[in-house]
């Protein structure tokens, strides 16, 4: 049973200068809010702080609405059960629980504080965190031993109005869980039935036995075992009340016992704990869960040896199926936060459970591929678990905990519309998600039928089924049906879905109707017949944009295979500019909360002052289609004349055509690139511009500035561009980067789909 991802290897130098490198730790504050004006201050703090208090003073809820409590979670620990390394103290956890913040962060955006209490007593470490609700959103209770970790979050939750969680106990319960329903369902396996052996009777063995039993599991066919044995009804010997709890009426007496004929084992225990004998006994086609940490009850390689039918699960990344809690806890707390619950209860745990346990079965998105060194997981026995960079857990996860918070009760805030929820929750972690929300909203409202012209590549089909199963309308898959059908056989994906179609350019019925179309075309640019008959039987471009010119398609997606330029050339020879436009490409750059377009950095060259002018217009209307008003900068190396030179006289050329022409957007030129974006240094330095605000479309004075800059943005990190975007042609189509991800194909397909909606909802509004 081989990994399907590499082991990841570091030496302890490597640990502590990764540690110590910088700001020492993981962790810093930043302020949400600017202080850079006396005014600034005066707000934040004196007098006008005061406002607030006296506001929360009256109502305690807008605590949420004026402070950070609502996003705000503290990682507890003692330290008296650190990883597996034993009771270290609180101080030596805290590298520990700066981690989990850092994760919290990373996964679902959710601030978070470690809190290391140095004291082992129990009611000590209970009165020191009860008194620590109005901080706080949410409590995560970490590594601390059990059976103090039992009492601990039962007298909190008891104490407390906020979500309090023991990540050990209950985020291991809740992966364990969602990996055992997939297996119990590739093993054609039920709840009910299905025999059960848990070795390991510490807080995560428990927390998975009452998860399980309560999902429905029977507990008749649950054996608990320690370090002493079976637990069993009458057993006196090294019990406590958690154990006596779900002690069973049984003649085993041993782990060795307990696992013959067993379904499924759950090890939450120590290396090497179970034996070759033990995994030869358990039943056909047997269920292992190695959770030991660092070092499994046994490996995947051991058990392969001994036998080919398992499924098999570990706490490790180095091998597939990894119970690993980044899985659940940052999201469960999105979601608990998000309605602020006032507890995590057995409903919330469940619907987290399911929520992975679905999403595991879901075709699996380019960007896991990425972060997995290109290897595709697929549902099976070596991928029952979502992994933890799936991008679709920000907003599978949270939404199906607020939904259960909600029902149960336990809720103090509703969310109306679920659908707005995710596509939220999305945005937190994805900047192109937020930008085109509304976009896809949109979309889904008036579905388009979207050719995708290379669709014998998998990345385009995945993008194609995406699209369809988003309910963004109907996918068109241009290619030969066999090569199609192998591909698609090849990656797993199921192509008898309701929204895709596929189209064969070599046997369609419209093959002559689009050869006649396209050689009235070109007949006088020097193409006989038979050379357009090669192009429609041969090219699916040329298919596709026929297609989309006649009207059997609304739209077109194309450039994985191509460069950009040959696929314009493609698409040109089919489609005209719209009457009236200029064809352009467009950027679109998010950084800092800021959206900004970038224009032309596809189509033109070394353009003139006329045709600068008619980009302006281009970019500034289809900023507006955004949803955007328009603010154009046209941009140079110099600033209003200074220092003077040929290139930046084409620019004031350009600007001086559009004051003569009377355009309904806020321009300006010649300007350099931070005075355009930088209000201060435009309102110190040059008053009588005529822009209200910082520039939002920025018309470079040549392709080569426009396509390094926005180039050297997505390289450098930190701002996210989006396209080039194709704007003015008379038929929607987009052209993808080669290689292009499958998300960014259906982001370019969905952009094509929103182009006719936009253009008659503007003449509507005409």
């Amino acid at each position: 049973m081989a990994a399907d991802t590499p082991a990841i290897k570091f030496t302890a130098d490597d640990a502590l200068r990764f540690h110590s490198e910088g700001k020492p730790g993981k962790l810093e504050i930043t302020p949400t809010k600017p202080l850079t004006t006396q005014r600034d201050l005066s707000l934040a703090y004196s007098p006008g702080v005061a406002v607030p208090v006296l506001a929360i003073a009256e109502d305690k809820t807008r605590a949420y609405d004026y402070t950070n409590k609502g996003n705000l979670v503290a990682v507890i620990s003692n330290g008296t059960a650190i990883l597996g390394l034993g009771n270290l103290g609180a101080l030596a956890s805290k590298p520990v629980m700066e981690g989990k913040s850092v994760l919290f962060k990373r996964f679902a955006d959710v601030d978070s504080i470690d809190l290391e209490i140095d004291t082992e007593n129990v009611d000590e470490f209970i009165n020191c965190v009860r008194y620590l609700g109005p901080s706080f959103g949410g409590i995560n209770l970490e590594d601390i031993k059990a059976p103090d970790c039992f009492i601990i979050e039962q007298r909190l939750r008891e104490l407390m109005d906020i979500p309090v969680f023991h990540d050990d106990q209950h985020g291991t319960a809740i992966i364990a869980a969602a990996g055992l329903i997939n297996a119990l369902e590739l093993t054609g396996r039920d709840l009910k039935n299905t025999k059960l052996v848990c070795n390991g009777a510490g807080a995560a063995a428990i927390a998975c036995v009452e998860l399980i039993k309560a999902m429905g599991f029977n507990p008749e066919n649950i054996i608990l075992c320690d370090t002493k044995g079976v637990i069993y009804q009458g057993r006196s010997e090294g019990m406590n009340q958690w154990k006596s709890a779900h002690a069973v009426k049984t003649d085993k007496r041993t782990l060795a016992e307990a696992m013959k004929g067993a379904d499924v084992v759950f090890g939450l225990s120590q290396k090497d704990a179970f034996s070759e004998e033990m995994i030869r006994s358990m039943a056909d086609r047997p269920i292992i869960f190695a959770m030991a940490n660092p070092d499994p009850e046994i490996t995947p390689e051991e058990v392969a040896r001994i036998r080919d039918d398992a499924i098999m699960a570990t706490g490790r990344s180095d091998y597939p199926n990894q119970v690993n809690n980044v899985l659940g806890f940052p999201y469960i707390f999105r979601g608990a936060l998000d309605v602020r619950a006032t507890t995590i209860n057995d409903e919330m745990k469940i619907a987290a459970v399911r929520a992975l346990a679905s999403l595991a079965r879901e075709d699996v998105p380019d960007d896991v591929v990425a972060a997995y060194q290109g290897a595709r997981p697929r549902f099976g026995p070596q991928y029952i678990i979502p992994v933890p960079f799936d991008p679709r857990l920000i907003s599978a996860i949270p939404v199906a905990v607020a939904k259960a918070a909600i029902e149960s009760g336990v809720a103090r805030r509703e969310m109306p519309d679920m659908d707005a929820y995710a596509r939220e929750l999305s945005a937190r972690r994805d900047p192109i998600a937020s930008t085109l929300s509304q976009l896809y909203e949109r979309v889904r409202r008036h579905q388009k039928r979207i050719v995708f012209a290379e669709a014998e590549e998998e990345q385009v089909m995945r993008a194609a089924l995406s699209y369809a199963n988003q309910g963004l309308g109907t996918a068109i898959l241009l290619g030969r049906e066999d090569l199609i059908h192998a591909t698609a056989e090849r990656a797993g994906i199921d192509l008898n879905r309701p929204g895709l179609e596929i189209v064969n350019a070599r046997i369609s019925k419209r093959v002559d109707t689009y050869i006649d179309f396209l050689y009235a075309r070109l007949q006088r640019q020097g193409y006989l017949h038979r050379d357009v008959t090669r192009l429609i039987h041969n090219d699916r471009n040329h298919f596709a944009a026929c297609m989309v010119a006649l009207g059997d398609a609304d739209g077109m997606v194309t450039g994985v295979t191509r460069n950009y330029s040959t696929a314009l050339g493609d698409v040109r020879r089919c489609i005209d500019a719209k009457p009236g436009h200029r064809v352009i490409g467009i950027s679109i750059v998010l950084a800092r909360g800021r959206t900004v377009f970038v224009a032309d950095t596809a189509v033109h060259d070394m353009p003139t002052a006329e045709e600068l002018a008619e980009i302006a217009e281009e970019a500034a209307g289809f900023a507006r289609r955004m949803g955007y008003e328009p603010r154009v900068a046209m941009l140079a190396y110099s600033t209003f004349g200074h220092p003077s030179g040929e290139r930046s006289e084409r620019v004031r050329e350009a600007v001086n055509i559009l004051d003569k022409r009377h355009v309904n957007f806020e321009f300006d030129g010649e300007m350099a690139a931070d005075v355009a974006l930088n209000r201060k240094i435009m309102e110190s330095l040059y008053p009588f511009s005529r822009l209200s605000g910082p520039a939002n479309v920025l018309v470079m004075p040549a392709f080569h500035s426009a396509a390094i800059s926005t180039k050297m943005l997505q390289e450098l990190g930190g701002p996210t561009v989006i396209g080039p975007l194709l704007v003015g042609l008379d038929k929607p189509v987009q052209i993808t980067s080669m290689g292009a991800k499958d998300s960014d194909i259906v982001n370019m397909a969905a952009i094509a789909a929103y182009n006719p909606f936009a253009r008659s909802a503007a003449t509507e509004q005409r």
